[in-house]
């Protein structure tokens, strides 16, 4: 089967004017369907206010139930994910009597070992040496652990060098080996970012280190991780124990649940909202898995890296689109597999609370363009016969759904409401829906939004210990944060995401934006 169309970024690589032009079409679709709800709701809200009324309504009892579904996916994904943290995976790991069938060459967890991958664009060495004490203090052992520092020629040769020699002087007998890989700038069909870093730093890790030291690709799990990511003492534990009793276990990526709680008491009140919100997001997720994608920190086998030659260089979004890339490489055969256990990252914060806002604002519209890979996997699909129809159904509608509501519900429950009652016009305005509608929706949100007392709660279990230069308030304001929830949902949530589809249904493509990462004290 040809998978060459595997590598296309954007609609305009596409030769072939027919292919070129459905691919098109798909970039349209997303961005098609969210203003085209939106408009609808203003327009008939002018003309018929009854069946608007009525549509809002039926769609507060709907984001009811599904708050009240996620409440309990997210009750039920922490429960499991605390049982991990406190599991001692090695002790499991030595307790594992058999070896999976599907990995001949594997006679112990002992012959695994990880590759961990940290992509860098101008972060300080306190940063990056948050991450490689992270993994000096895993239990995992170290002379199975090798760490490539991927960096970007374009950072300049000067702030190069200086972190090159503080970090290799600092971890060289650390791990069995230590690495930096610099990415070339300004490469032919490249857009500089993540996706392209990691790609490059990957092939030469397999070929110069992996090779040279003559380890199996299949013994090999790569992490890719984002620099400001620690994880937690267990982590390779708990990754090599999934792996290894995983069905088919090189066909599938591994999940952690990412924890933005790294500098969580620096940040303002908004970033705080975000940041928590994103990981009680991420947590739910995993109990849904079976229809979703990889996203930022992961891990996946090497030798799956290297059948679809690596994570592209020419898109945004590479830590789902290599998800694509591996399900339409194995015709559908390919899965995420939950490890429910995180790993802890940097909350948004910068010098000021304004430049904060706006850095969550780019972050977030970064991730909305997420959506990019809508047109992807749809255009995949329609190359790719293997893939079962139902399947290709099921996904489709799942992530179309998923992208319309972010970047739709928040808008419509919080903003759009109301809107028949105000534009609707006298008629409407004497009958008794009129009257009520404010009402009615007021407490179905009520009760709706009473699912923040969850986040409320979690919110304190999940917190790093309090530095000494904060009071014991702001214990308390991380439970009185949650207020802030609608308008943060929609200022930092929905517009971003909306801005996104409209800049890929608009073919105005994105770069790929790096968020700076601002660190008060030491972690």
């Amino acid at each position: 089967m040809d998978y060459s169309y595997l590598k296309i970024g954007r609609a305009a690589e596409i030769e072939n004017k027919k292919d070129r032009l459905i691919y098109r079409f798909f970039e349209i679709l997303p961005g098609v369907l969210a203003w085209l709800t939106l408009v609808f709701i203003i327009i008939f809200s002018f003309i018929w206010p009854v069946a608007i009324a009525i549509f809002i309504i039926l769609f507060d009892v709907y984001w009811f139930i599904k708050t009240v579904y996620l409440s309990l996916h997210l009750r039920i994904a922490f429960g499991r994910m605390r049982q991990t943290i406190k599991t001692n995976w090695l002790q499991r790991l030595n307790e594992l009597q058999t070896t999976n069938y599907e990995l001949q060459t594997i006679k112990s967890w002992e012959d695994i070992y990880h590759l961990i991958l940290l992509p860098t664009y101008k972060e300080g060495a306190e940063v990056i040496s948050s991450a490689l004490d992270s993994l000096i203090n895993s239990t995992y052992p170290k002379n199975r652990i090798i760490v490539v520092i991927a960096q970007e020629e374009r950072a300049g040769k000067d702030f190069n060098d200086a972190v090159t020699h503080e970090l290799l002087s600092k971890y060289r007998n650390s791990f069995m080996k230590i690495a930096m890989i610099q990415h070339p700038a300004n490469l032919p069909g490249e857009l500089a970012g993540k996706g392209s870093n990691i790609a490059w730093a990957g092939k030469r890790a397999k070929t110069e280190i992996i090779d040279a030291l003559d380890i199996g690709h299949d013994h090999v799990l790569v992490s890719a991780f984002d620099v400001d990511t620690v994880v937690f003492p267990e982590y390779f534990g708990r990754l090599t124990y999934v792996f290894l009793t995983t069905p088919n276990p090189l066909r599938a990526s591994y999940q952690p649940v990412p924890f933005y709680t790294n500098n969580i008491w620096e940040a303002p009140t908004f970033a705080r909202v975000v940041a928590f919100s994103s990981t009680f997001w991420h947590t739910i997720k995993q109990e849904r898995m079976e229809s979703d994608t990889t996203f930022s920190s992961h891990s996946m086998p090497l030798q799956v890296l290297i059948d679809v030659d690596f994570w592209q260089n020419n898109m945004v979004s590479e830590d789902s689109r290599i998800f694509w890339q591996c399900f339409l490489r194995y015709d559908g055969r390919y899965q995420v597999v939950p490890l429910y256990y995180p790993v802890s990252m940097d909350a948004n914060v910068a010098p000021t609370f304004w430049r904060t806002m706006i850095n969550i604002y780019k972050q977030q519209r970064r991730w909305g363009y997420g959506v990019e890979n809508v047109p992807y996997f749809m255009f995949g699909f329609y190359k790719n016969k293997a893939i079962g129809f139902g399947k290709k159904v099921l996904l489709t509608t799942t992530m179309l759904e998923r992208f319309w509501s972010w970047a739709t519900n928040a808008i419509m429950i919080f903003l759009l409401g109301w809107l028949p009652v105000i534009v609707g016009g006298s008629e409407f305005n004497k009958t008794v829906l009129s009257f009520n509608l404010p009402f009615i929706t007021r407490a179905i949100m009520t009760f709706a939004m009473l699912g923040l007392i969850t986040s409320a709660i979690l919110t304190i279990f999940i917190l790093p210990p309090r530095p000494p230069q904060y009071g014991r308030k702001r214990h308390v304001w991380m439970v009185l944060q949650w207020i802030l929830f609608p308008a943060t949902t929609i200022l930092l949530g929905s517009l971003p995401g909306l801005e996104a589809q409209t800049r890929l249904m608009l073919g105005k493509y994105m770069g790929f934006w790096v968020t700076p990462k601002i660190r008060k004290s030491k972690i």
